[in-house]
């Protein structure tokens, strides 16, 4: 699985009459290559992934179909830089062999040889600083003009979807208007990453679903004009771990809601992270606490900062970022679990999104197991875990 830093490089070809272009972040905007006439099927070959090594005229690919490809690069070889979101390669700027190196992000075409190797005529380029300077740039515009809640009415005709957002405590509707312009994303069966969510249509997003737009709000915040728009049907989930499964990267767990039992599948993009008990208590404290407690210092008496005040859900998610990420092997059976994930293709499977444990005070602290379960996002908008899979 790629991460987010590869996946702002997501190439897909888009075959027509003046070649291939590359597509950029999430499938917007594509970069036309120079014009000319196909070589023939049996002979051009395309390549698109990580670049692993670089060794004489040897570049070793790590291709995104999963296969390691040898790209021999000649004299004749055209090689070009792009910057993420580029829309074309007029402004592309020559470089050489030298400026390749591994973790750079490349699409090259040439001729396909009977060692499997690729000759080739052109390499398009992205460096790996530029990728990761635009993935945080990325995230950053996310948070700053994005909104996210719960799919309340969707109006195809009028091209607008109310939803509901916020704390308990502070919940409003916004209304996101959508239009021919806007991209338009959704995520698919068992896939856990932001940027993997394929392209989509409004009349797909559906009451229950969650949603997140980023576009411009307007000043009361009550409307917002989406520029992109990417929705989810996703589970959340509180109970408790009946069994750890390393073979498989799994675990079962007993829905507190439902008291059904659930596989719980976790890939390398699945986020894990375990509560340190302080900051649990804390949180705990938080859903507690009536709605006008007192605040001295910025601090709740708990000594809990000022953003755990008051009623309702804290923002989780940023005290999330600061948790360090943990290990299936670290997950025992009778642990207290919070976990957001997409529901899989069988029946009473889900794939991980996030994986919270050390929960138990939470737990205790909810007035029900449905507030606790919701206190994760689903919109995990930075690197991915990695964290499952090796384990």
């Amino acid at each position: 699985m790629h991460s987010r830093r590869n996946s702002l490089f997501a190439l897909v070809v888009c075959m027509g009459m003046s070649g291939f272009s590359l597509v950029g972040l999430a499938g917007a905007n594509c970069l036309q290559t120079e014009s000319g006439a196909q070589a023939s099927a049996s002979s051009q070959a395309r390549a698109m992934g990580t670049v692993k090594a670089v060794a004489g005229v040897k570049i070793t690919l790590g291709a995104d179909s999963g296969a390691e490809v040898n790209v021999l690069v000649q004299d004749s070889t055209r090689i070009v830089r792009v910057a993420p979101g580029q829309k074309d390669l007029k402004d592309a700027a020559p470089i050489s062999l030298q400026d390749v190196h591994a973790g750079d992000r490349i699409l090259v075409r040439g001729n396909g040889s009977a060692g499997g190797a690729v000759q080739a005529t052109s390499i398009v380029l992205m460096k790996q600083l530029d990728i990761a300077a635009k993935q945080e740039q990325e995230r950053e515009d996310w948070q700053k003009r994005g909104v996210g809640g719960l799919v309340r009415a969707v109006d195809s005709a009028a091209g607008t979807v109310t939803i509901s957002t916020g704390t308990p405590g502070t919940k409003k509707n916004v209304l996101i208007r959508i239009s021919s312009a806007t991209m338009v994303r959704h995520y698919a069966p068992d896939s856990v990453k932001f940027d993997d969510a394929k392209p989509g249509k409004l009349d797909e997003i559906r009451p229950g679903d969650q949603i997140r737009a980023r576009g411009t709000l307007t000043v009361n915040g009550e409307e917002l004009g989406a520029e992109e728009v990417v929705s989810g049907s996703f589970r959340n989930i509180a109970g408790t771990i009946s069994s750890v499964h390393q073979d498989d990267n799994s675990i079962r767990v007993t829905d507190l809601a439902t008291k059904q039992p659930v596989v719980v599948k976790m890939t390398a993009d699945s986020q894990l992270r375990k509560l340190p008990p302080m900051i649990a208590q804390r949180i705990a404290q938080r859903l507690k606490a009536p709605e006008n407690s007192a605040i001295a210092g910025g601090q709740t008496s708990s000594g809990a900062p000022a953003s755990l005040r008051g009623g309702g859900a804290p923002d989780l998610q940023q005290m999330l970022q600061r948790v360090p990420p943990a290990t299936l092997t670290e997950l025992q059976k009778g642990d207290a679990v919070m976990i957001v994930a997409t529901e899989g293709k069988e029946p009473g499977q889900v794939t991980a999104i996030s994986l919270l444990s050390g929960v138990e005070p939470i737990l205790s602290a909810s007035p029900n197991e449905g507030q606790a379960s919701t206190l994760l996002s689903p919109w995990n908008l930075g690197a991915s875990g990695g964290e499952a899979g090796a384990q």
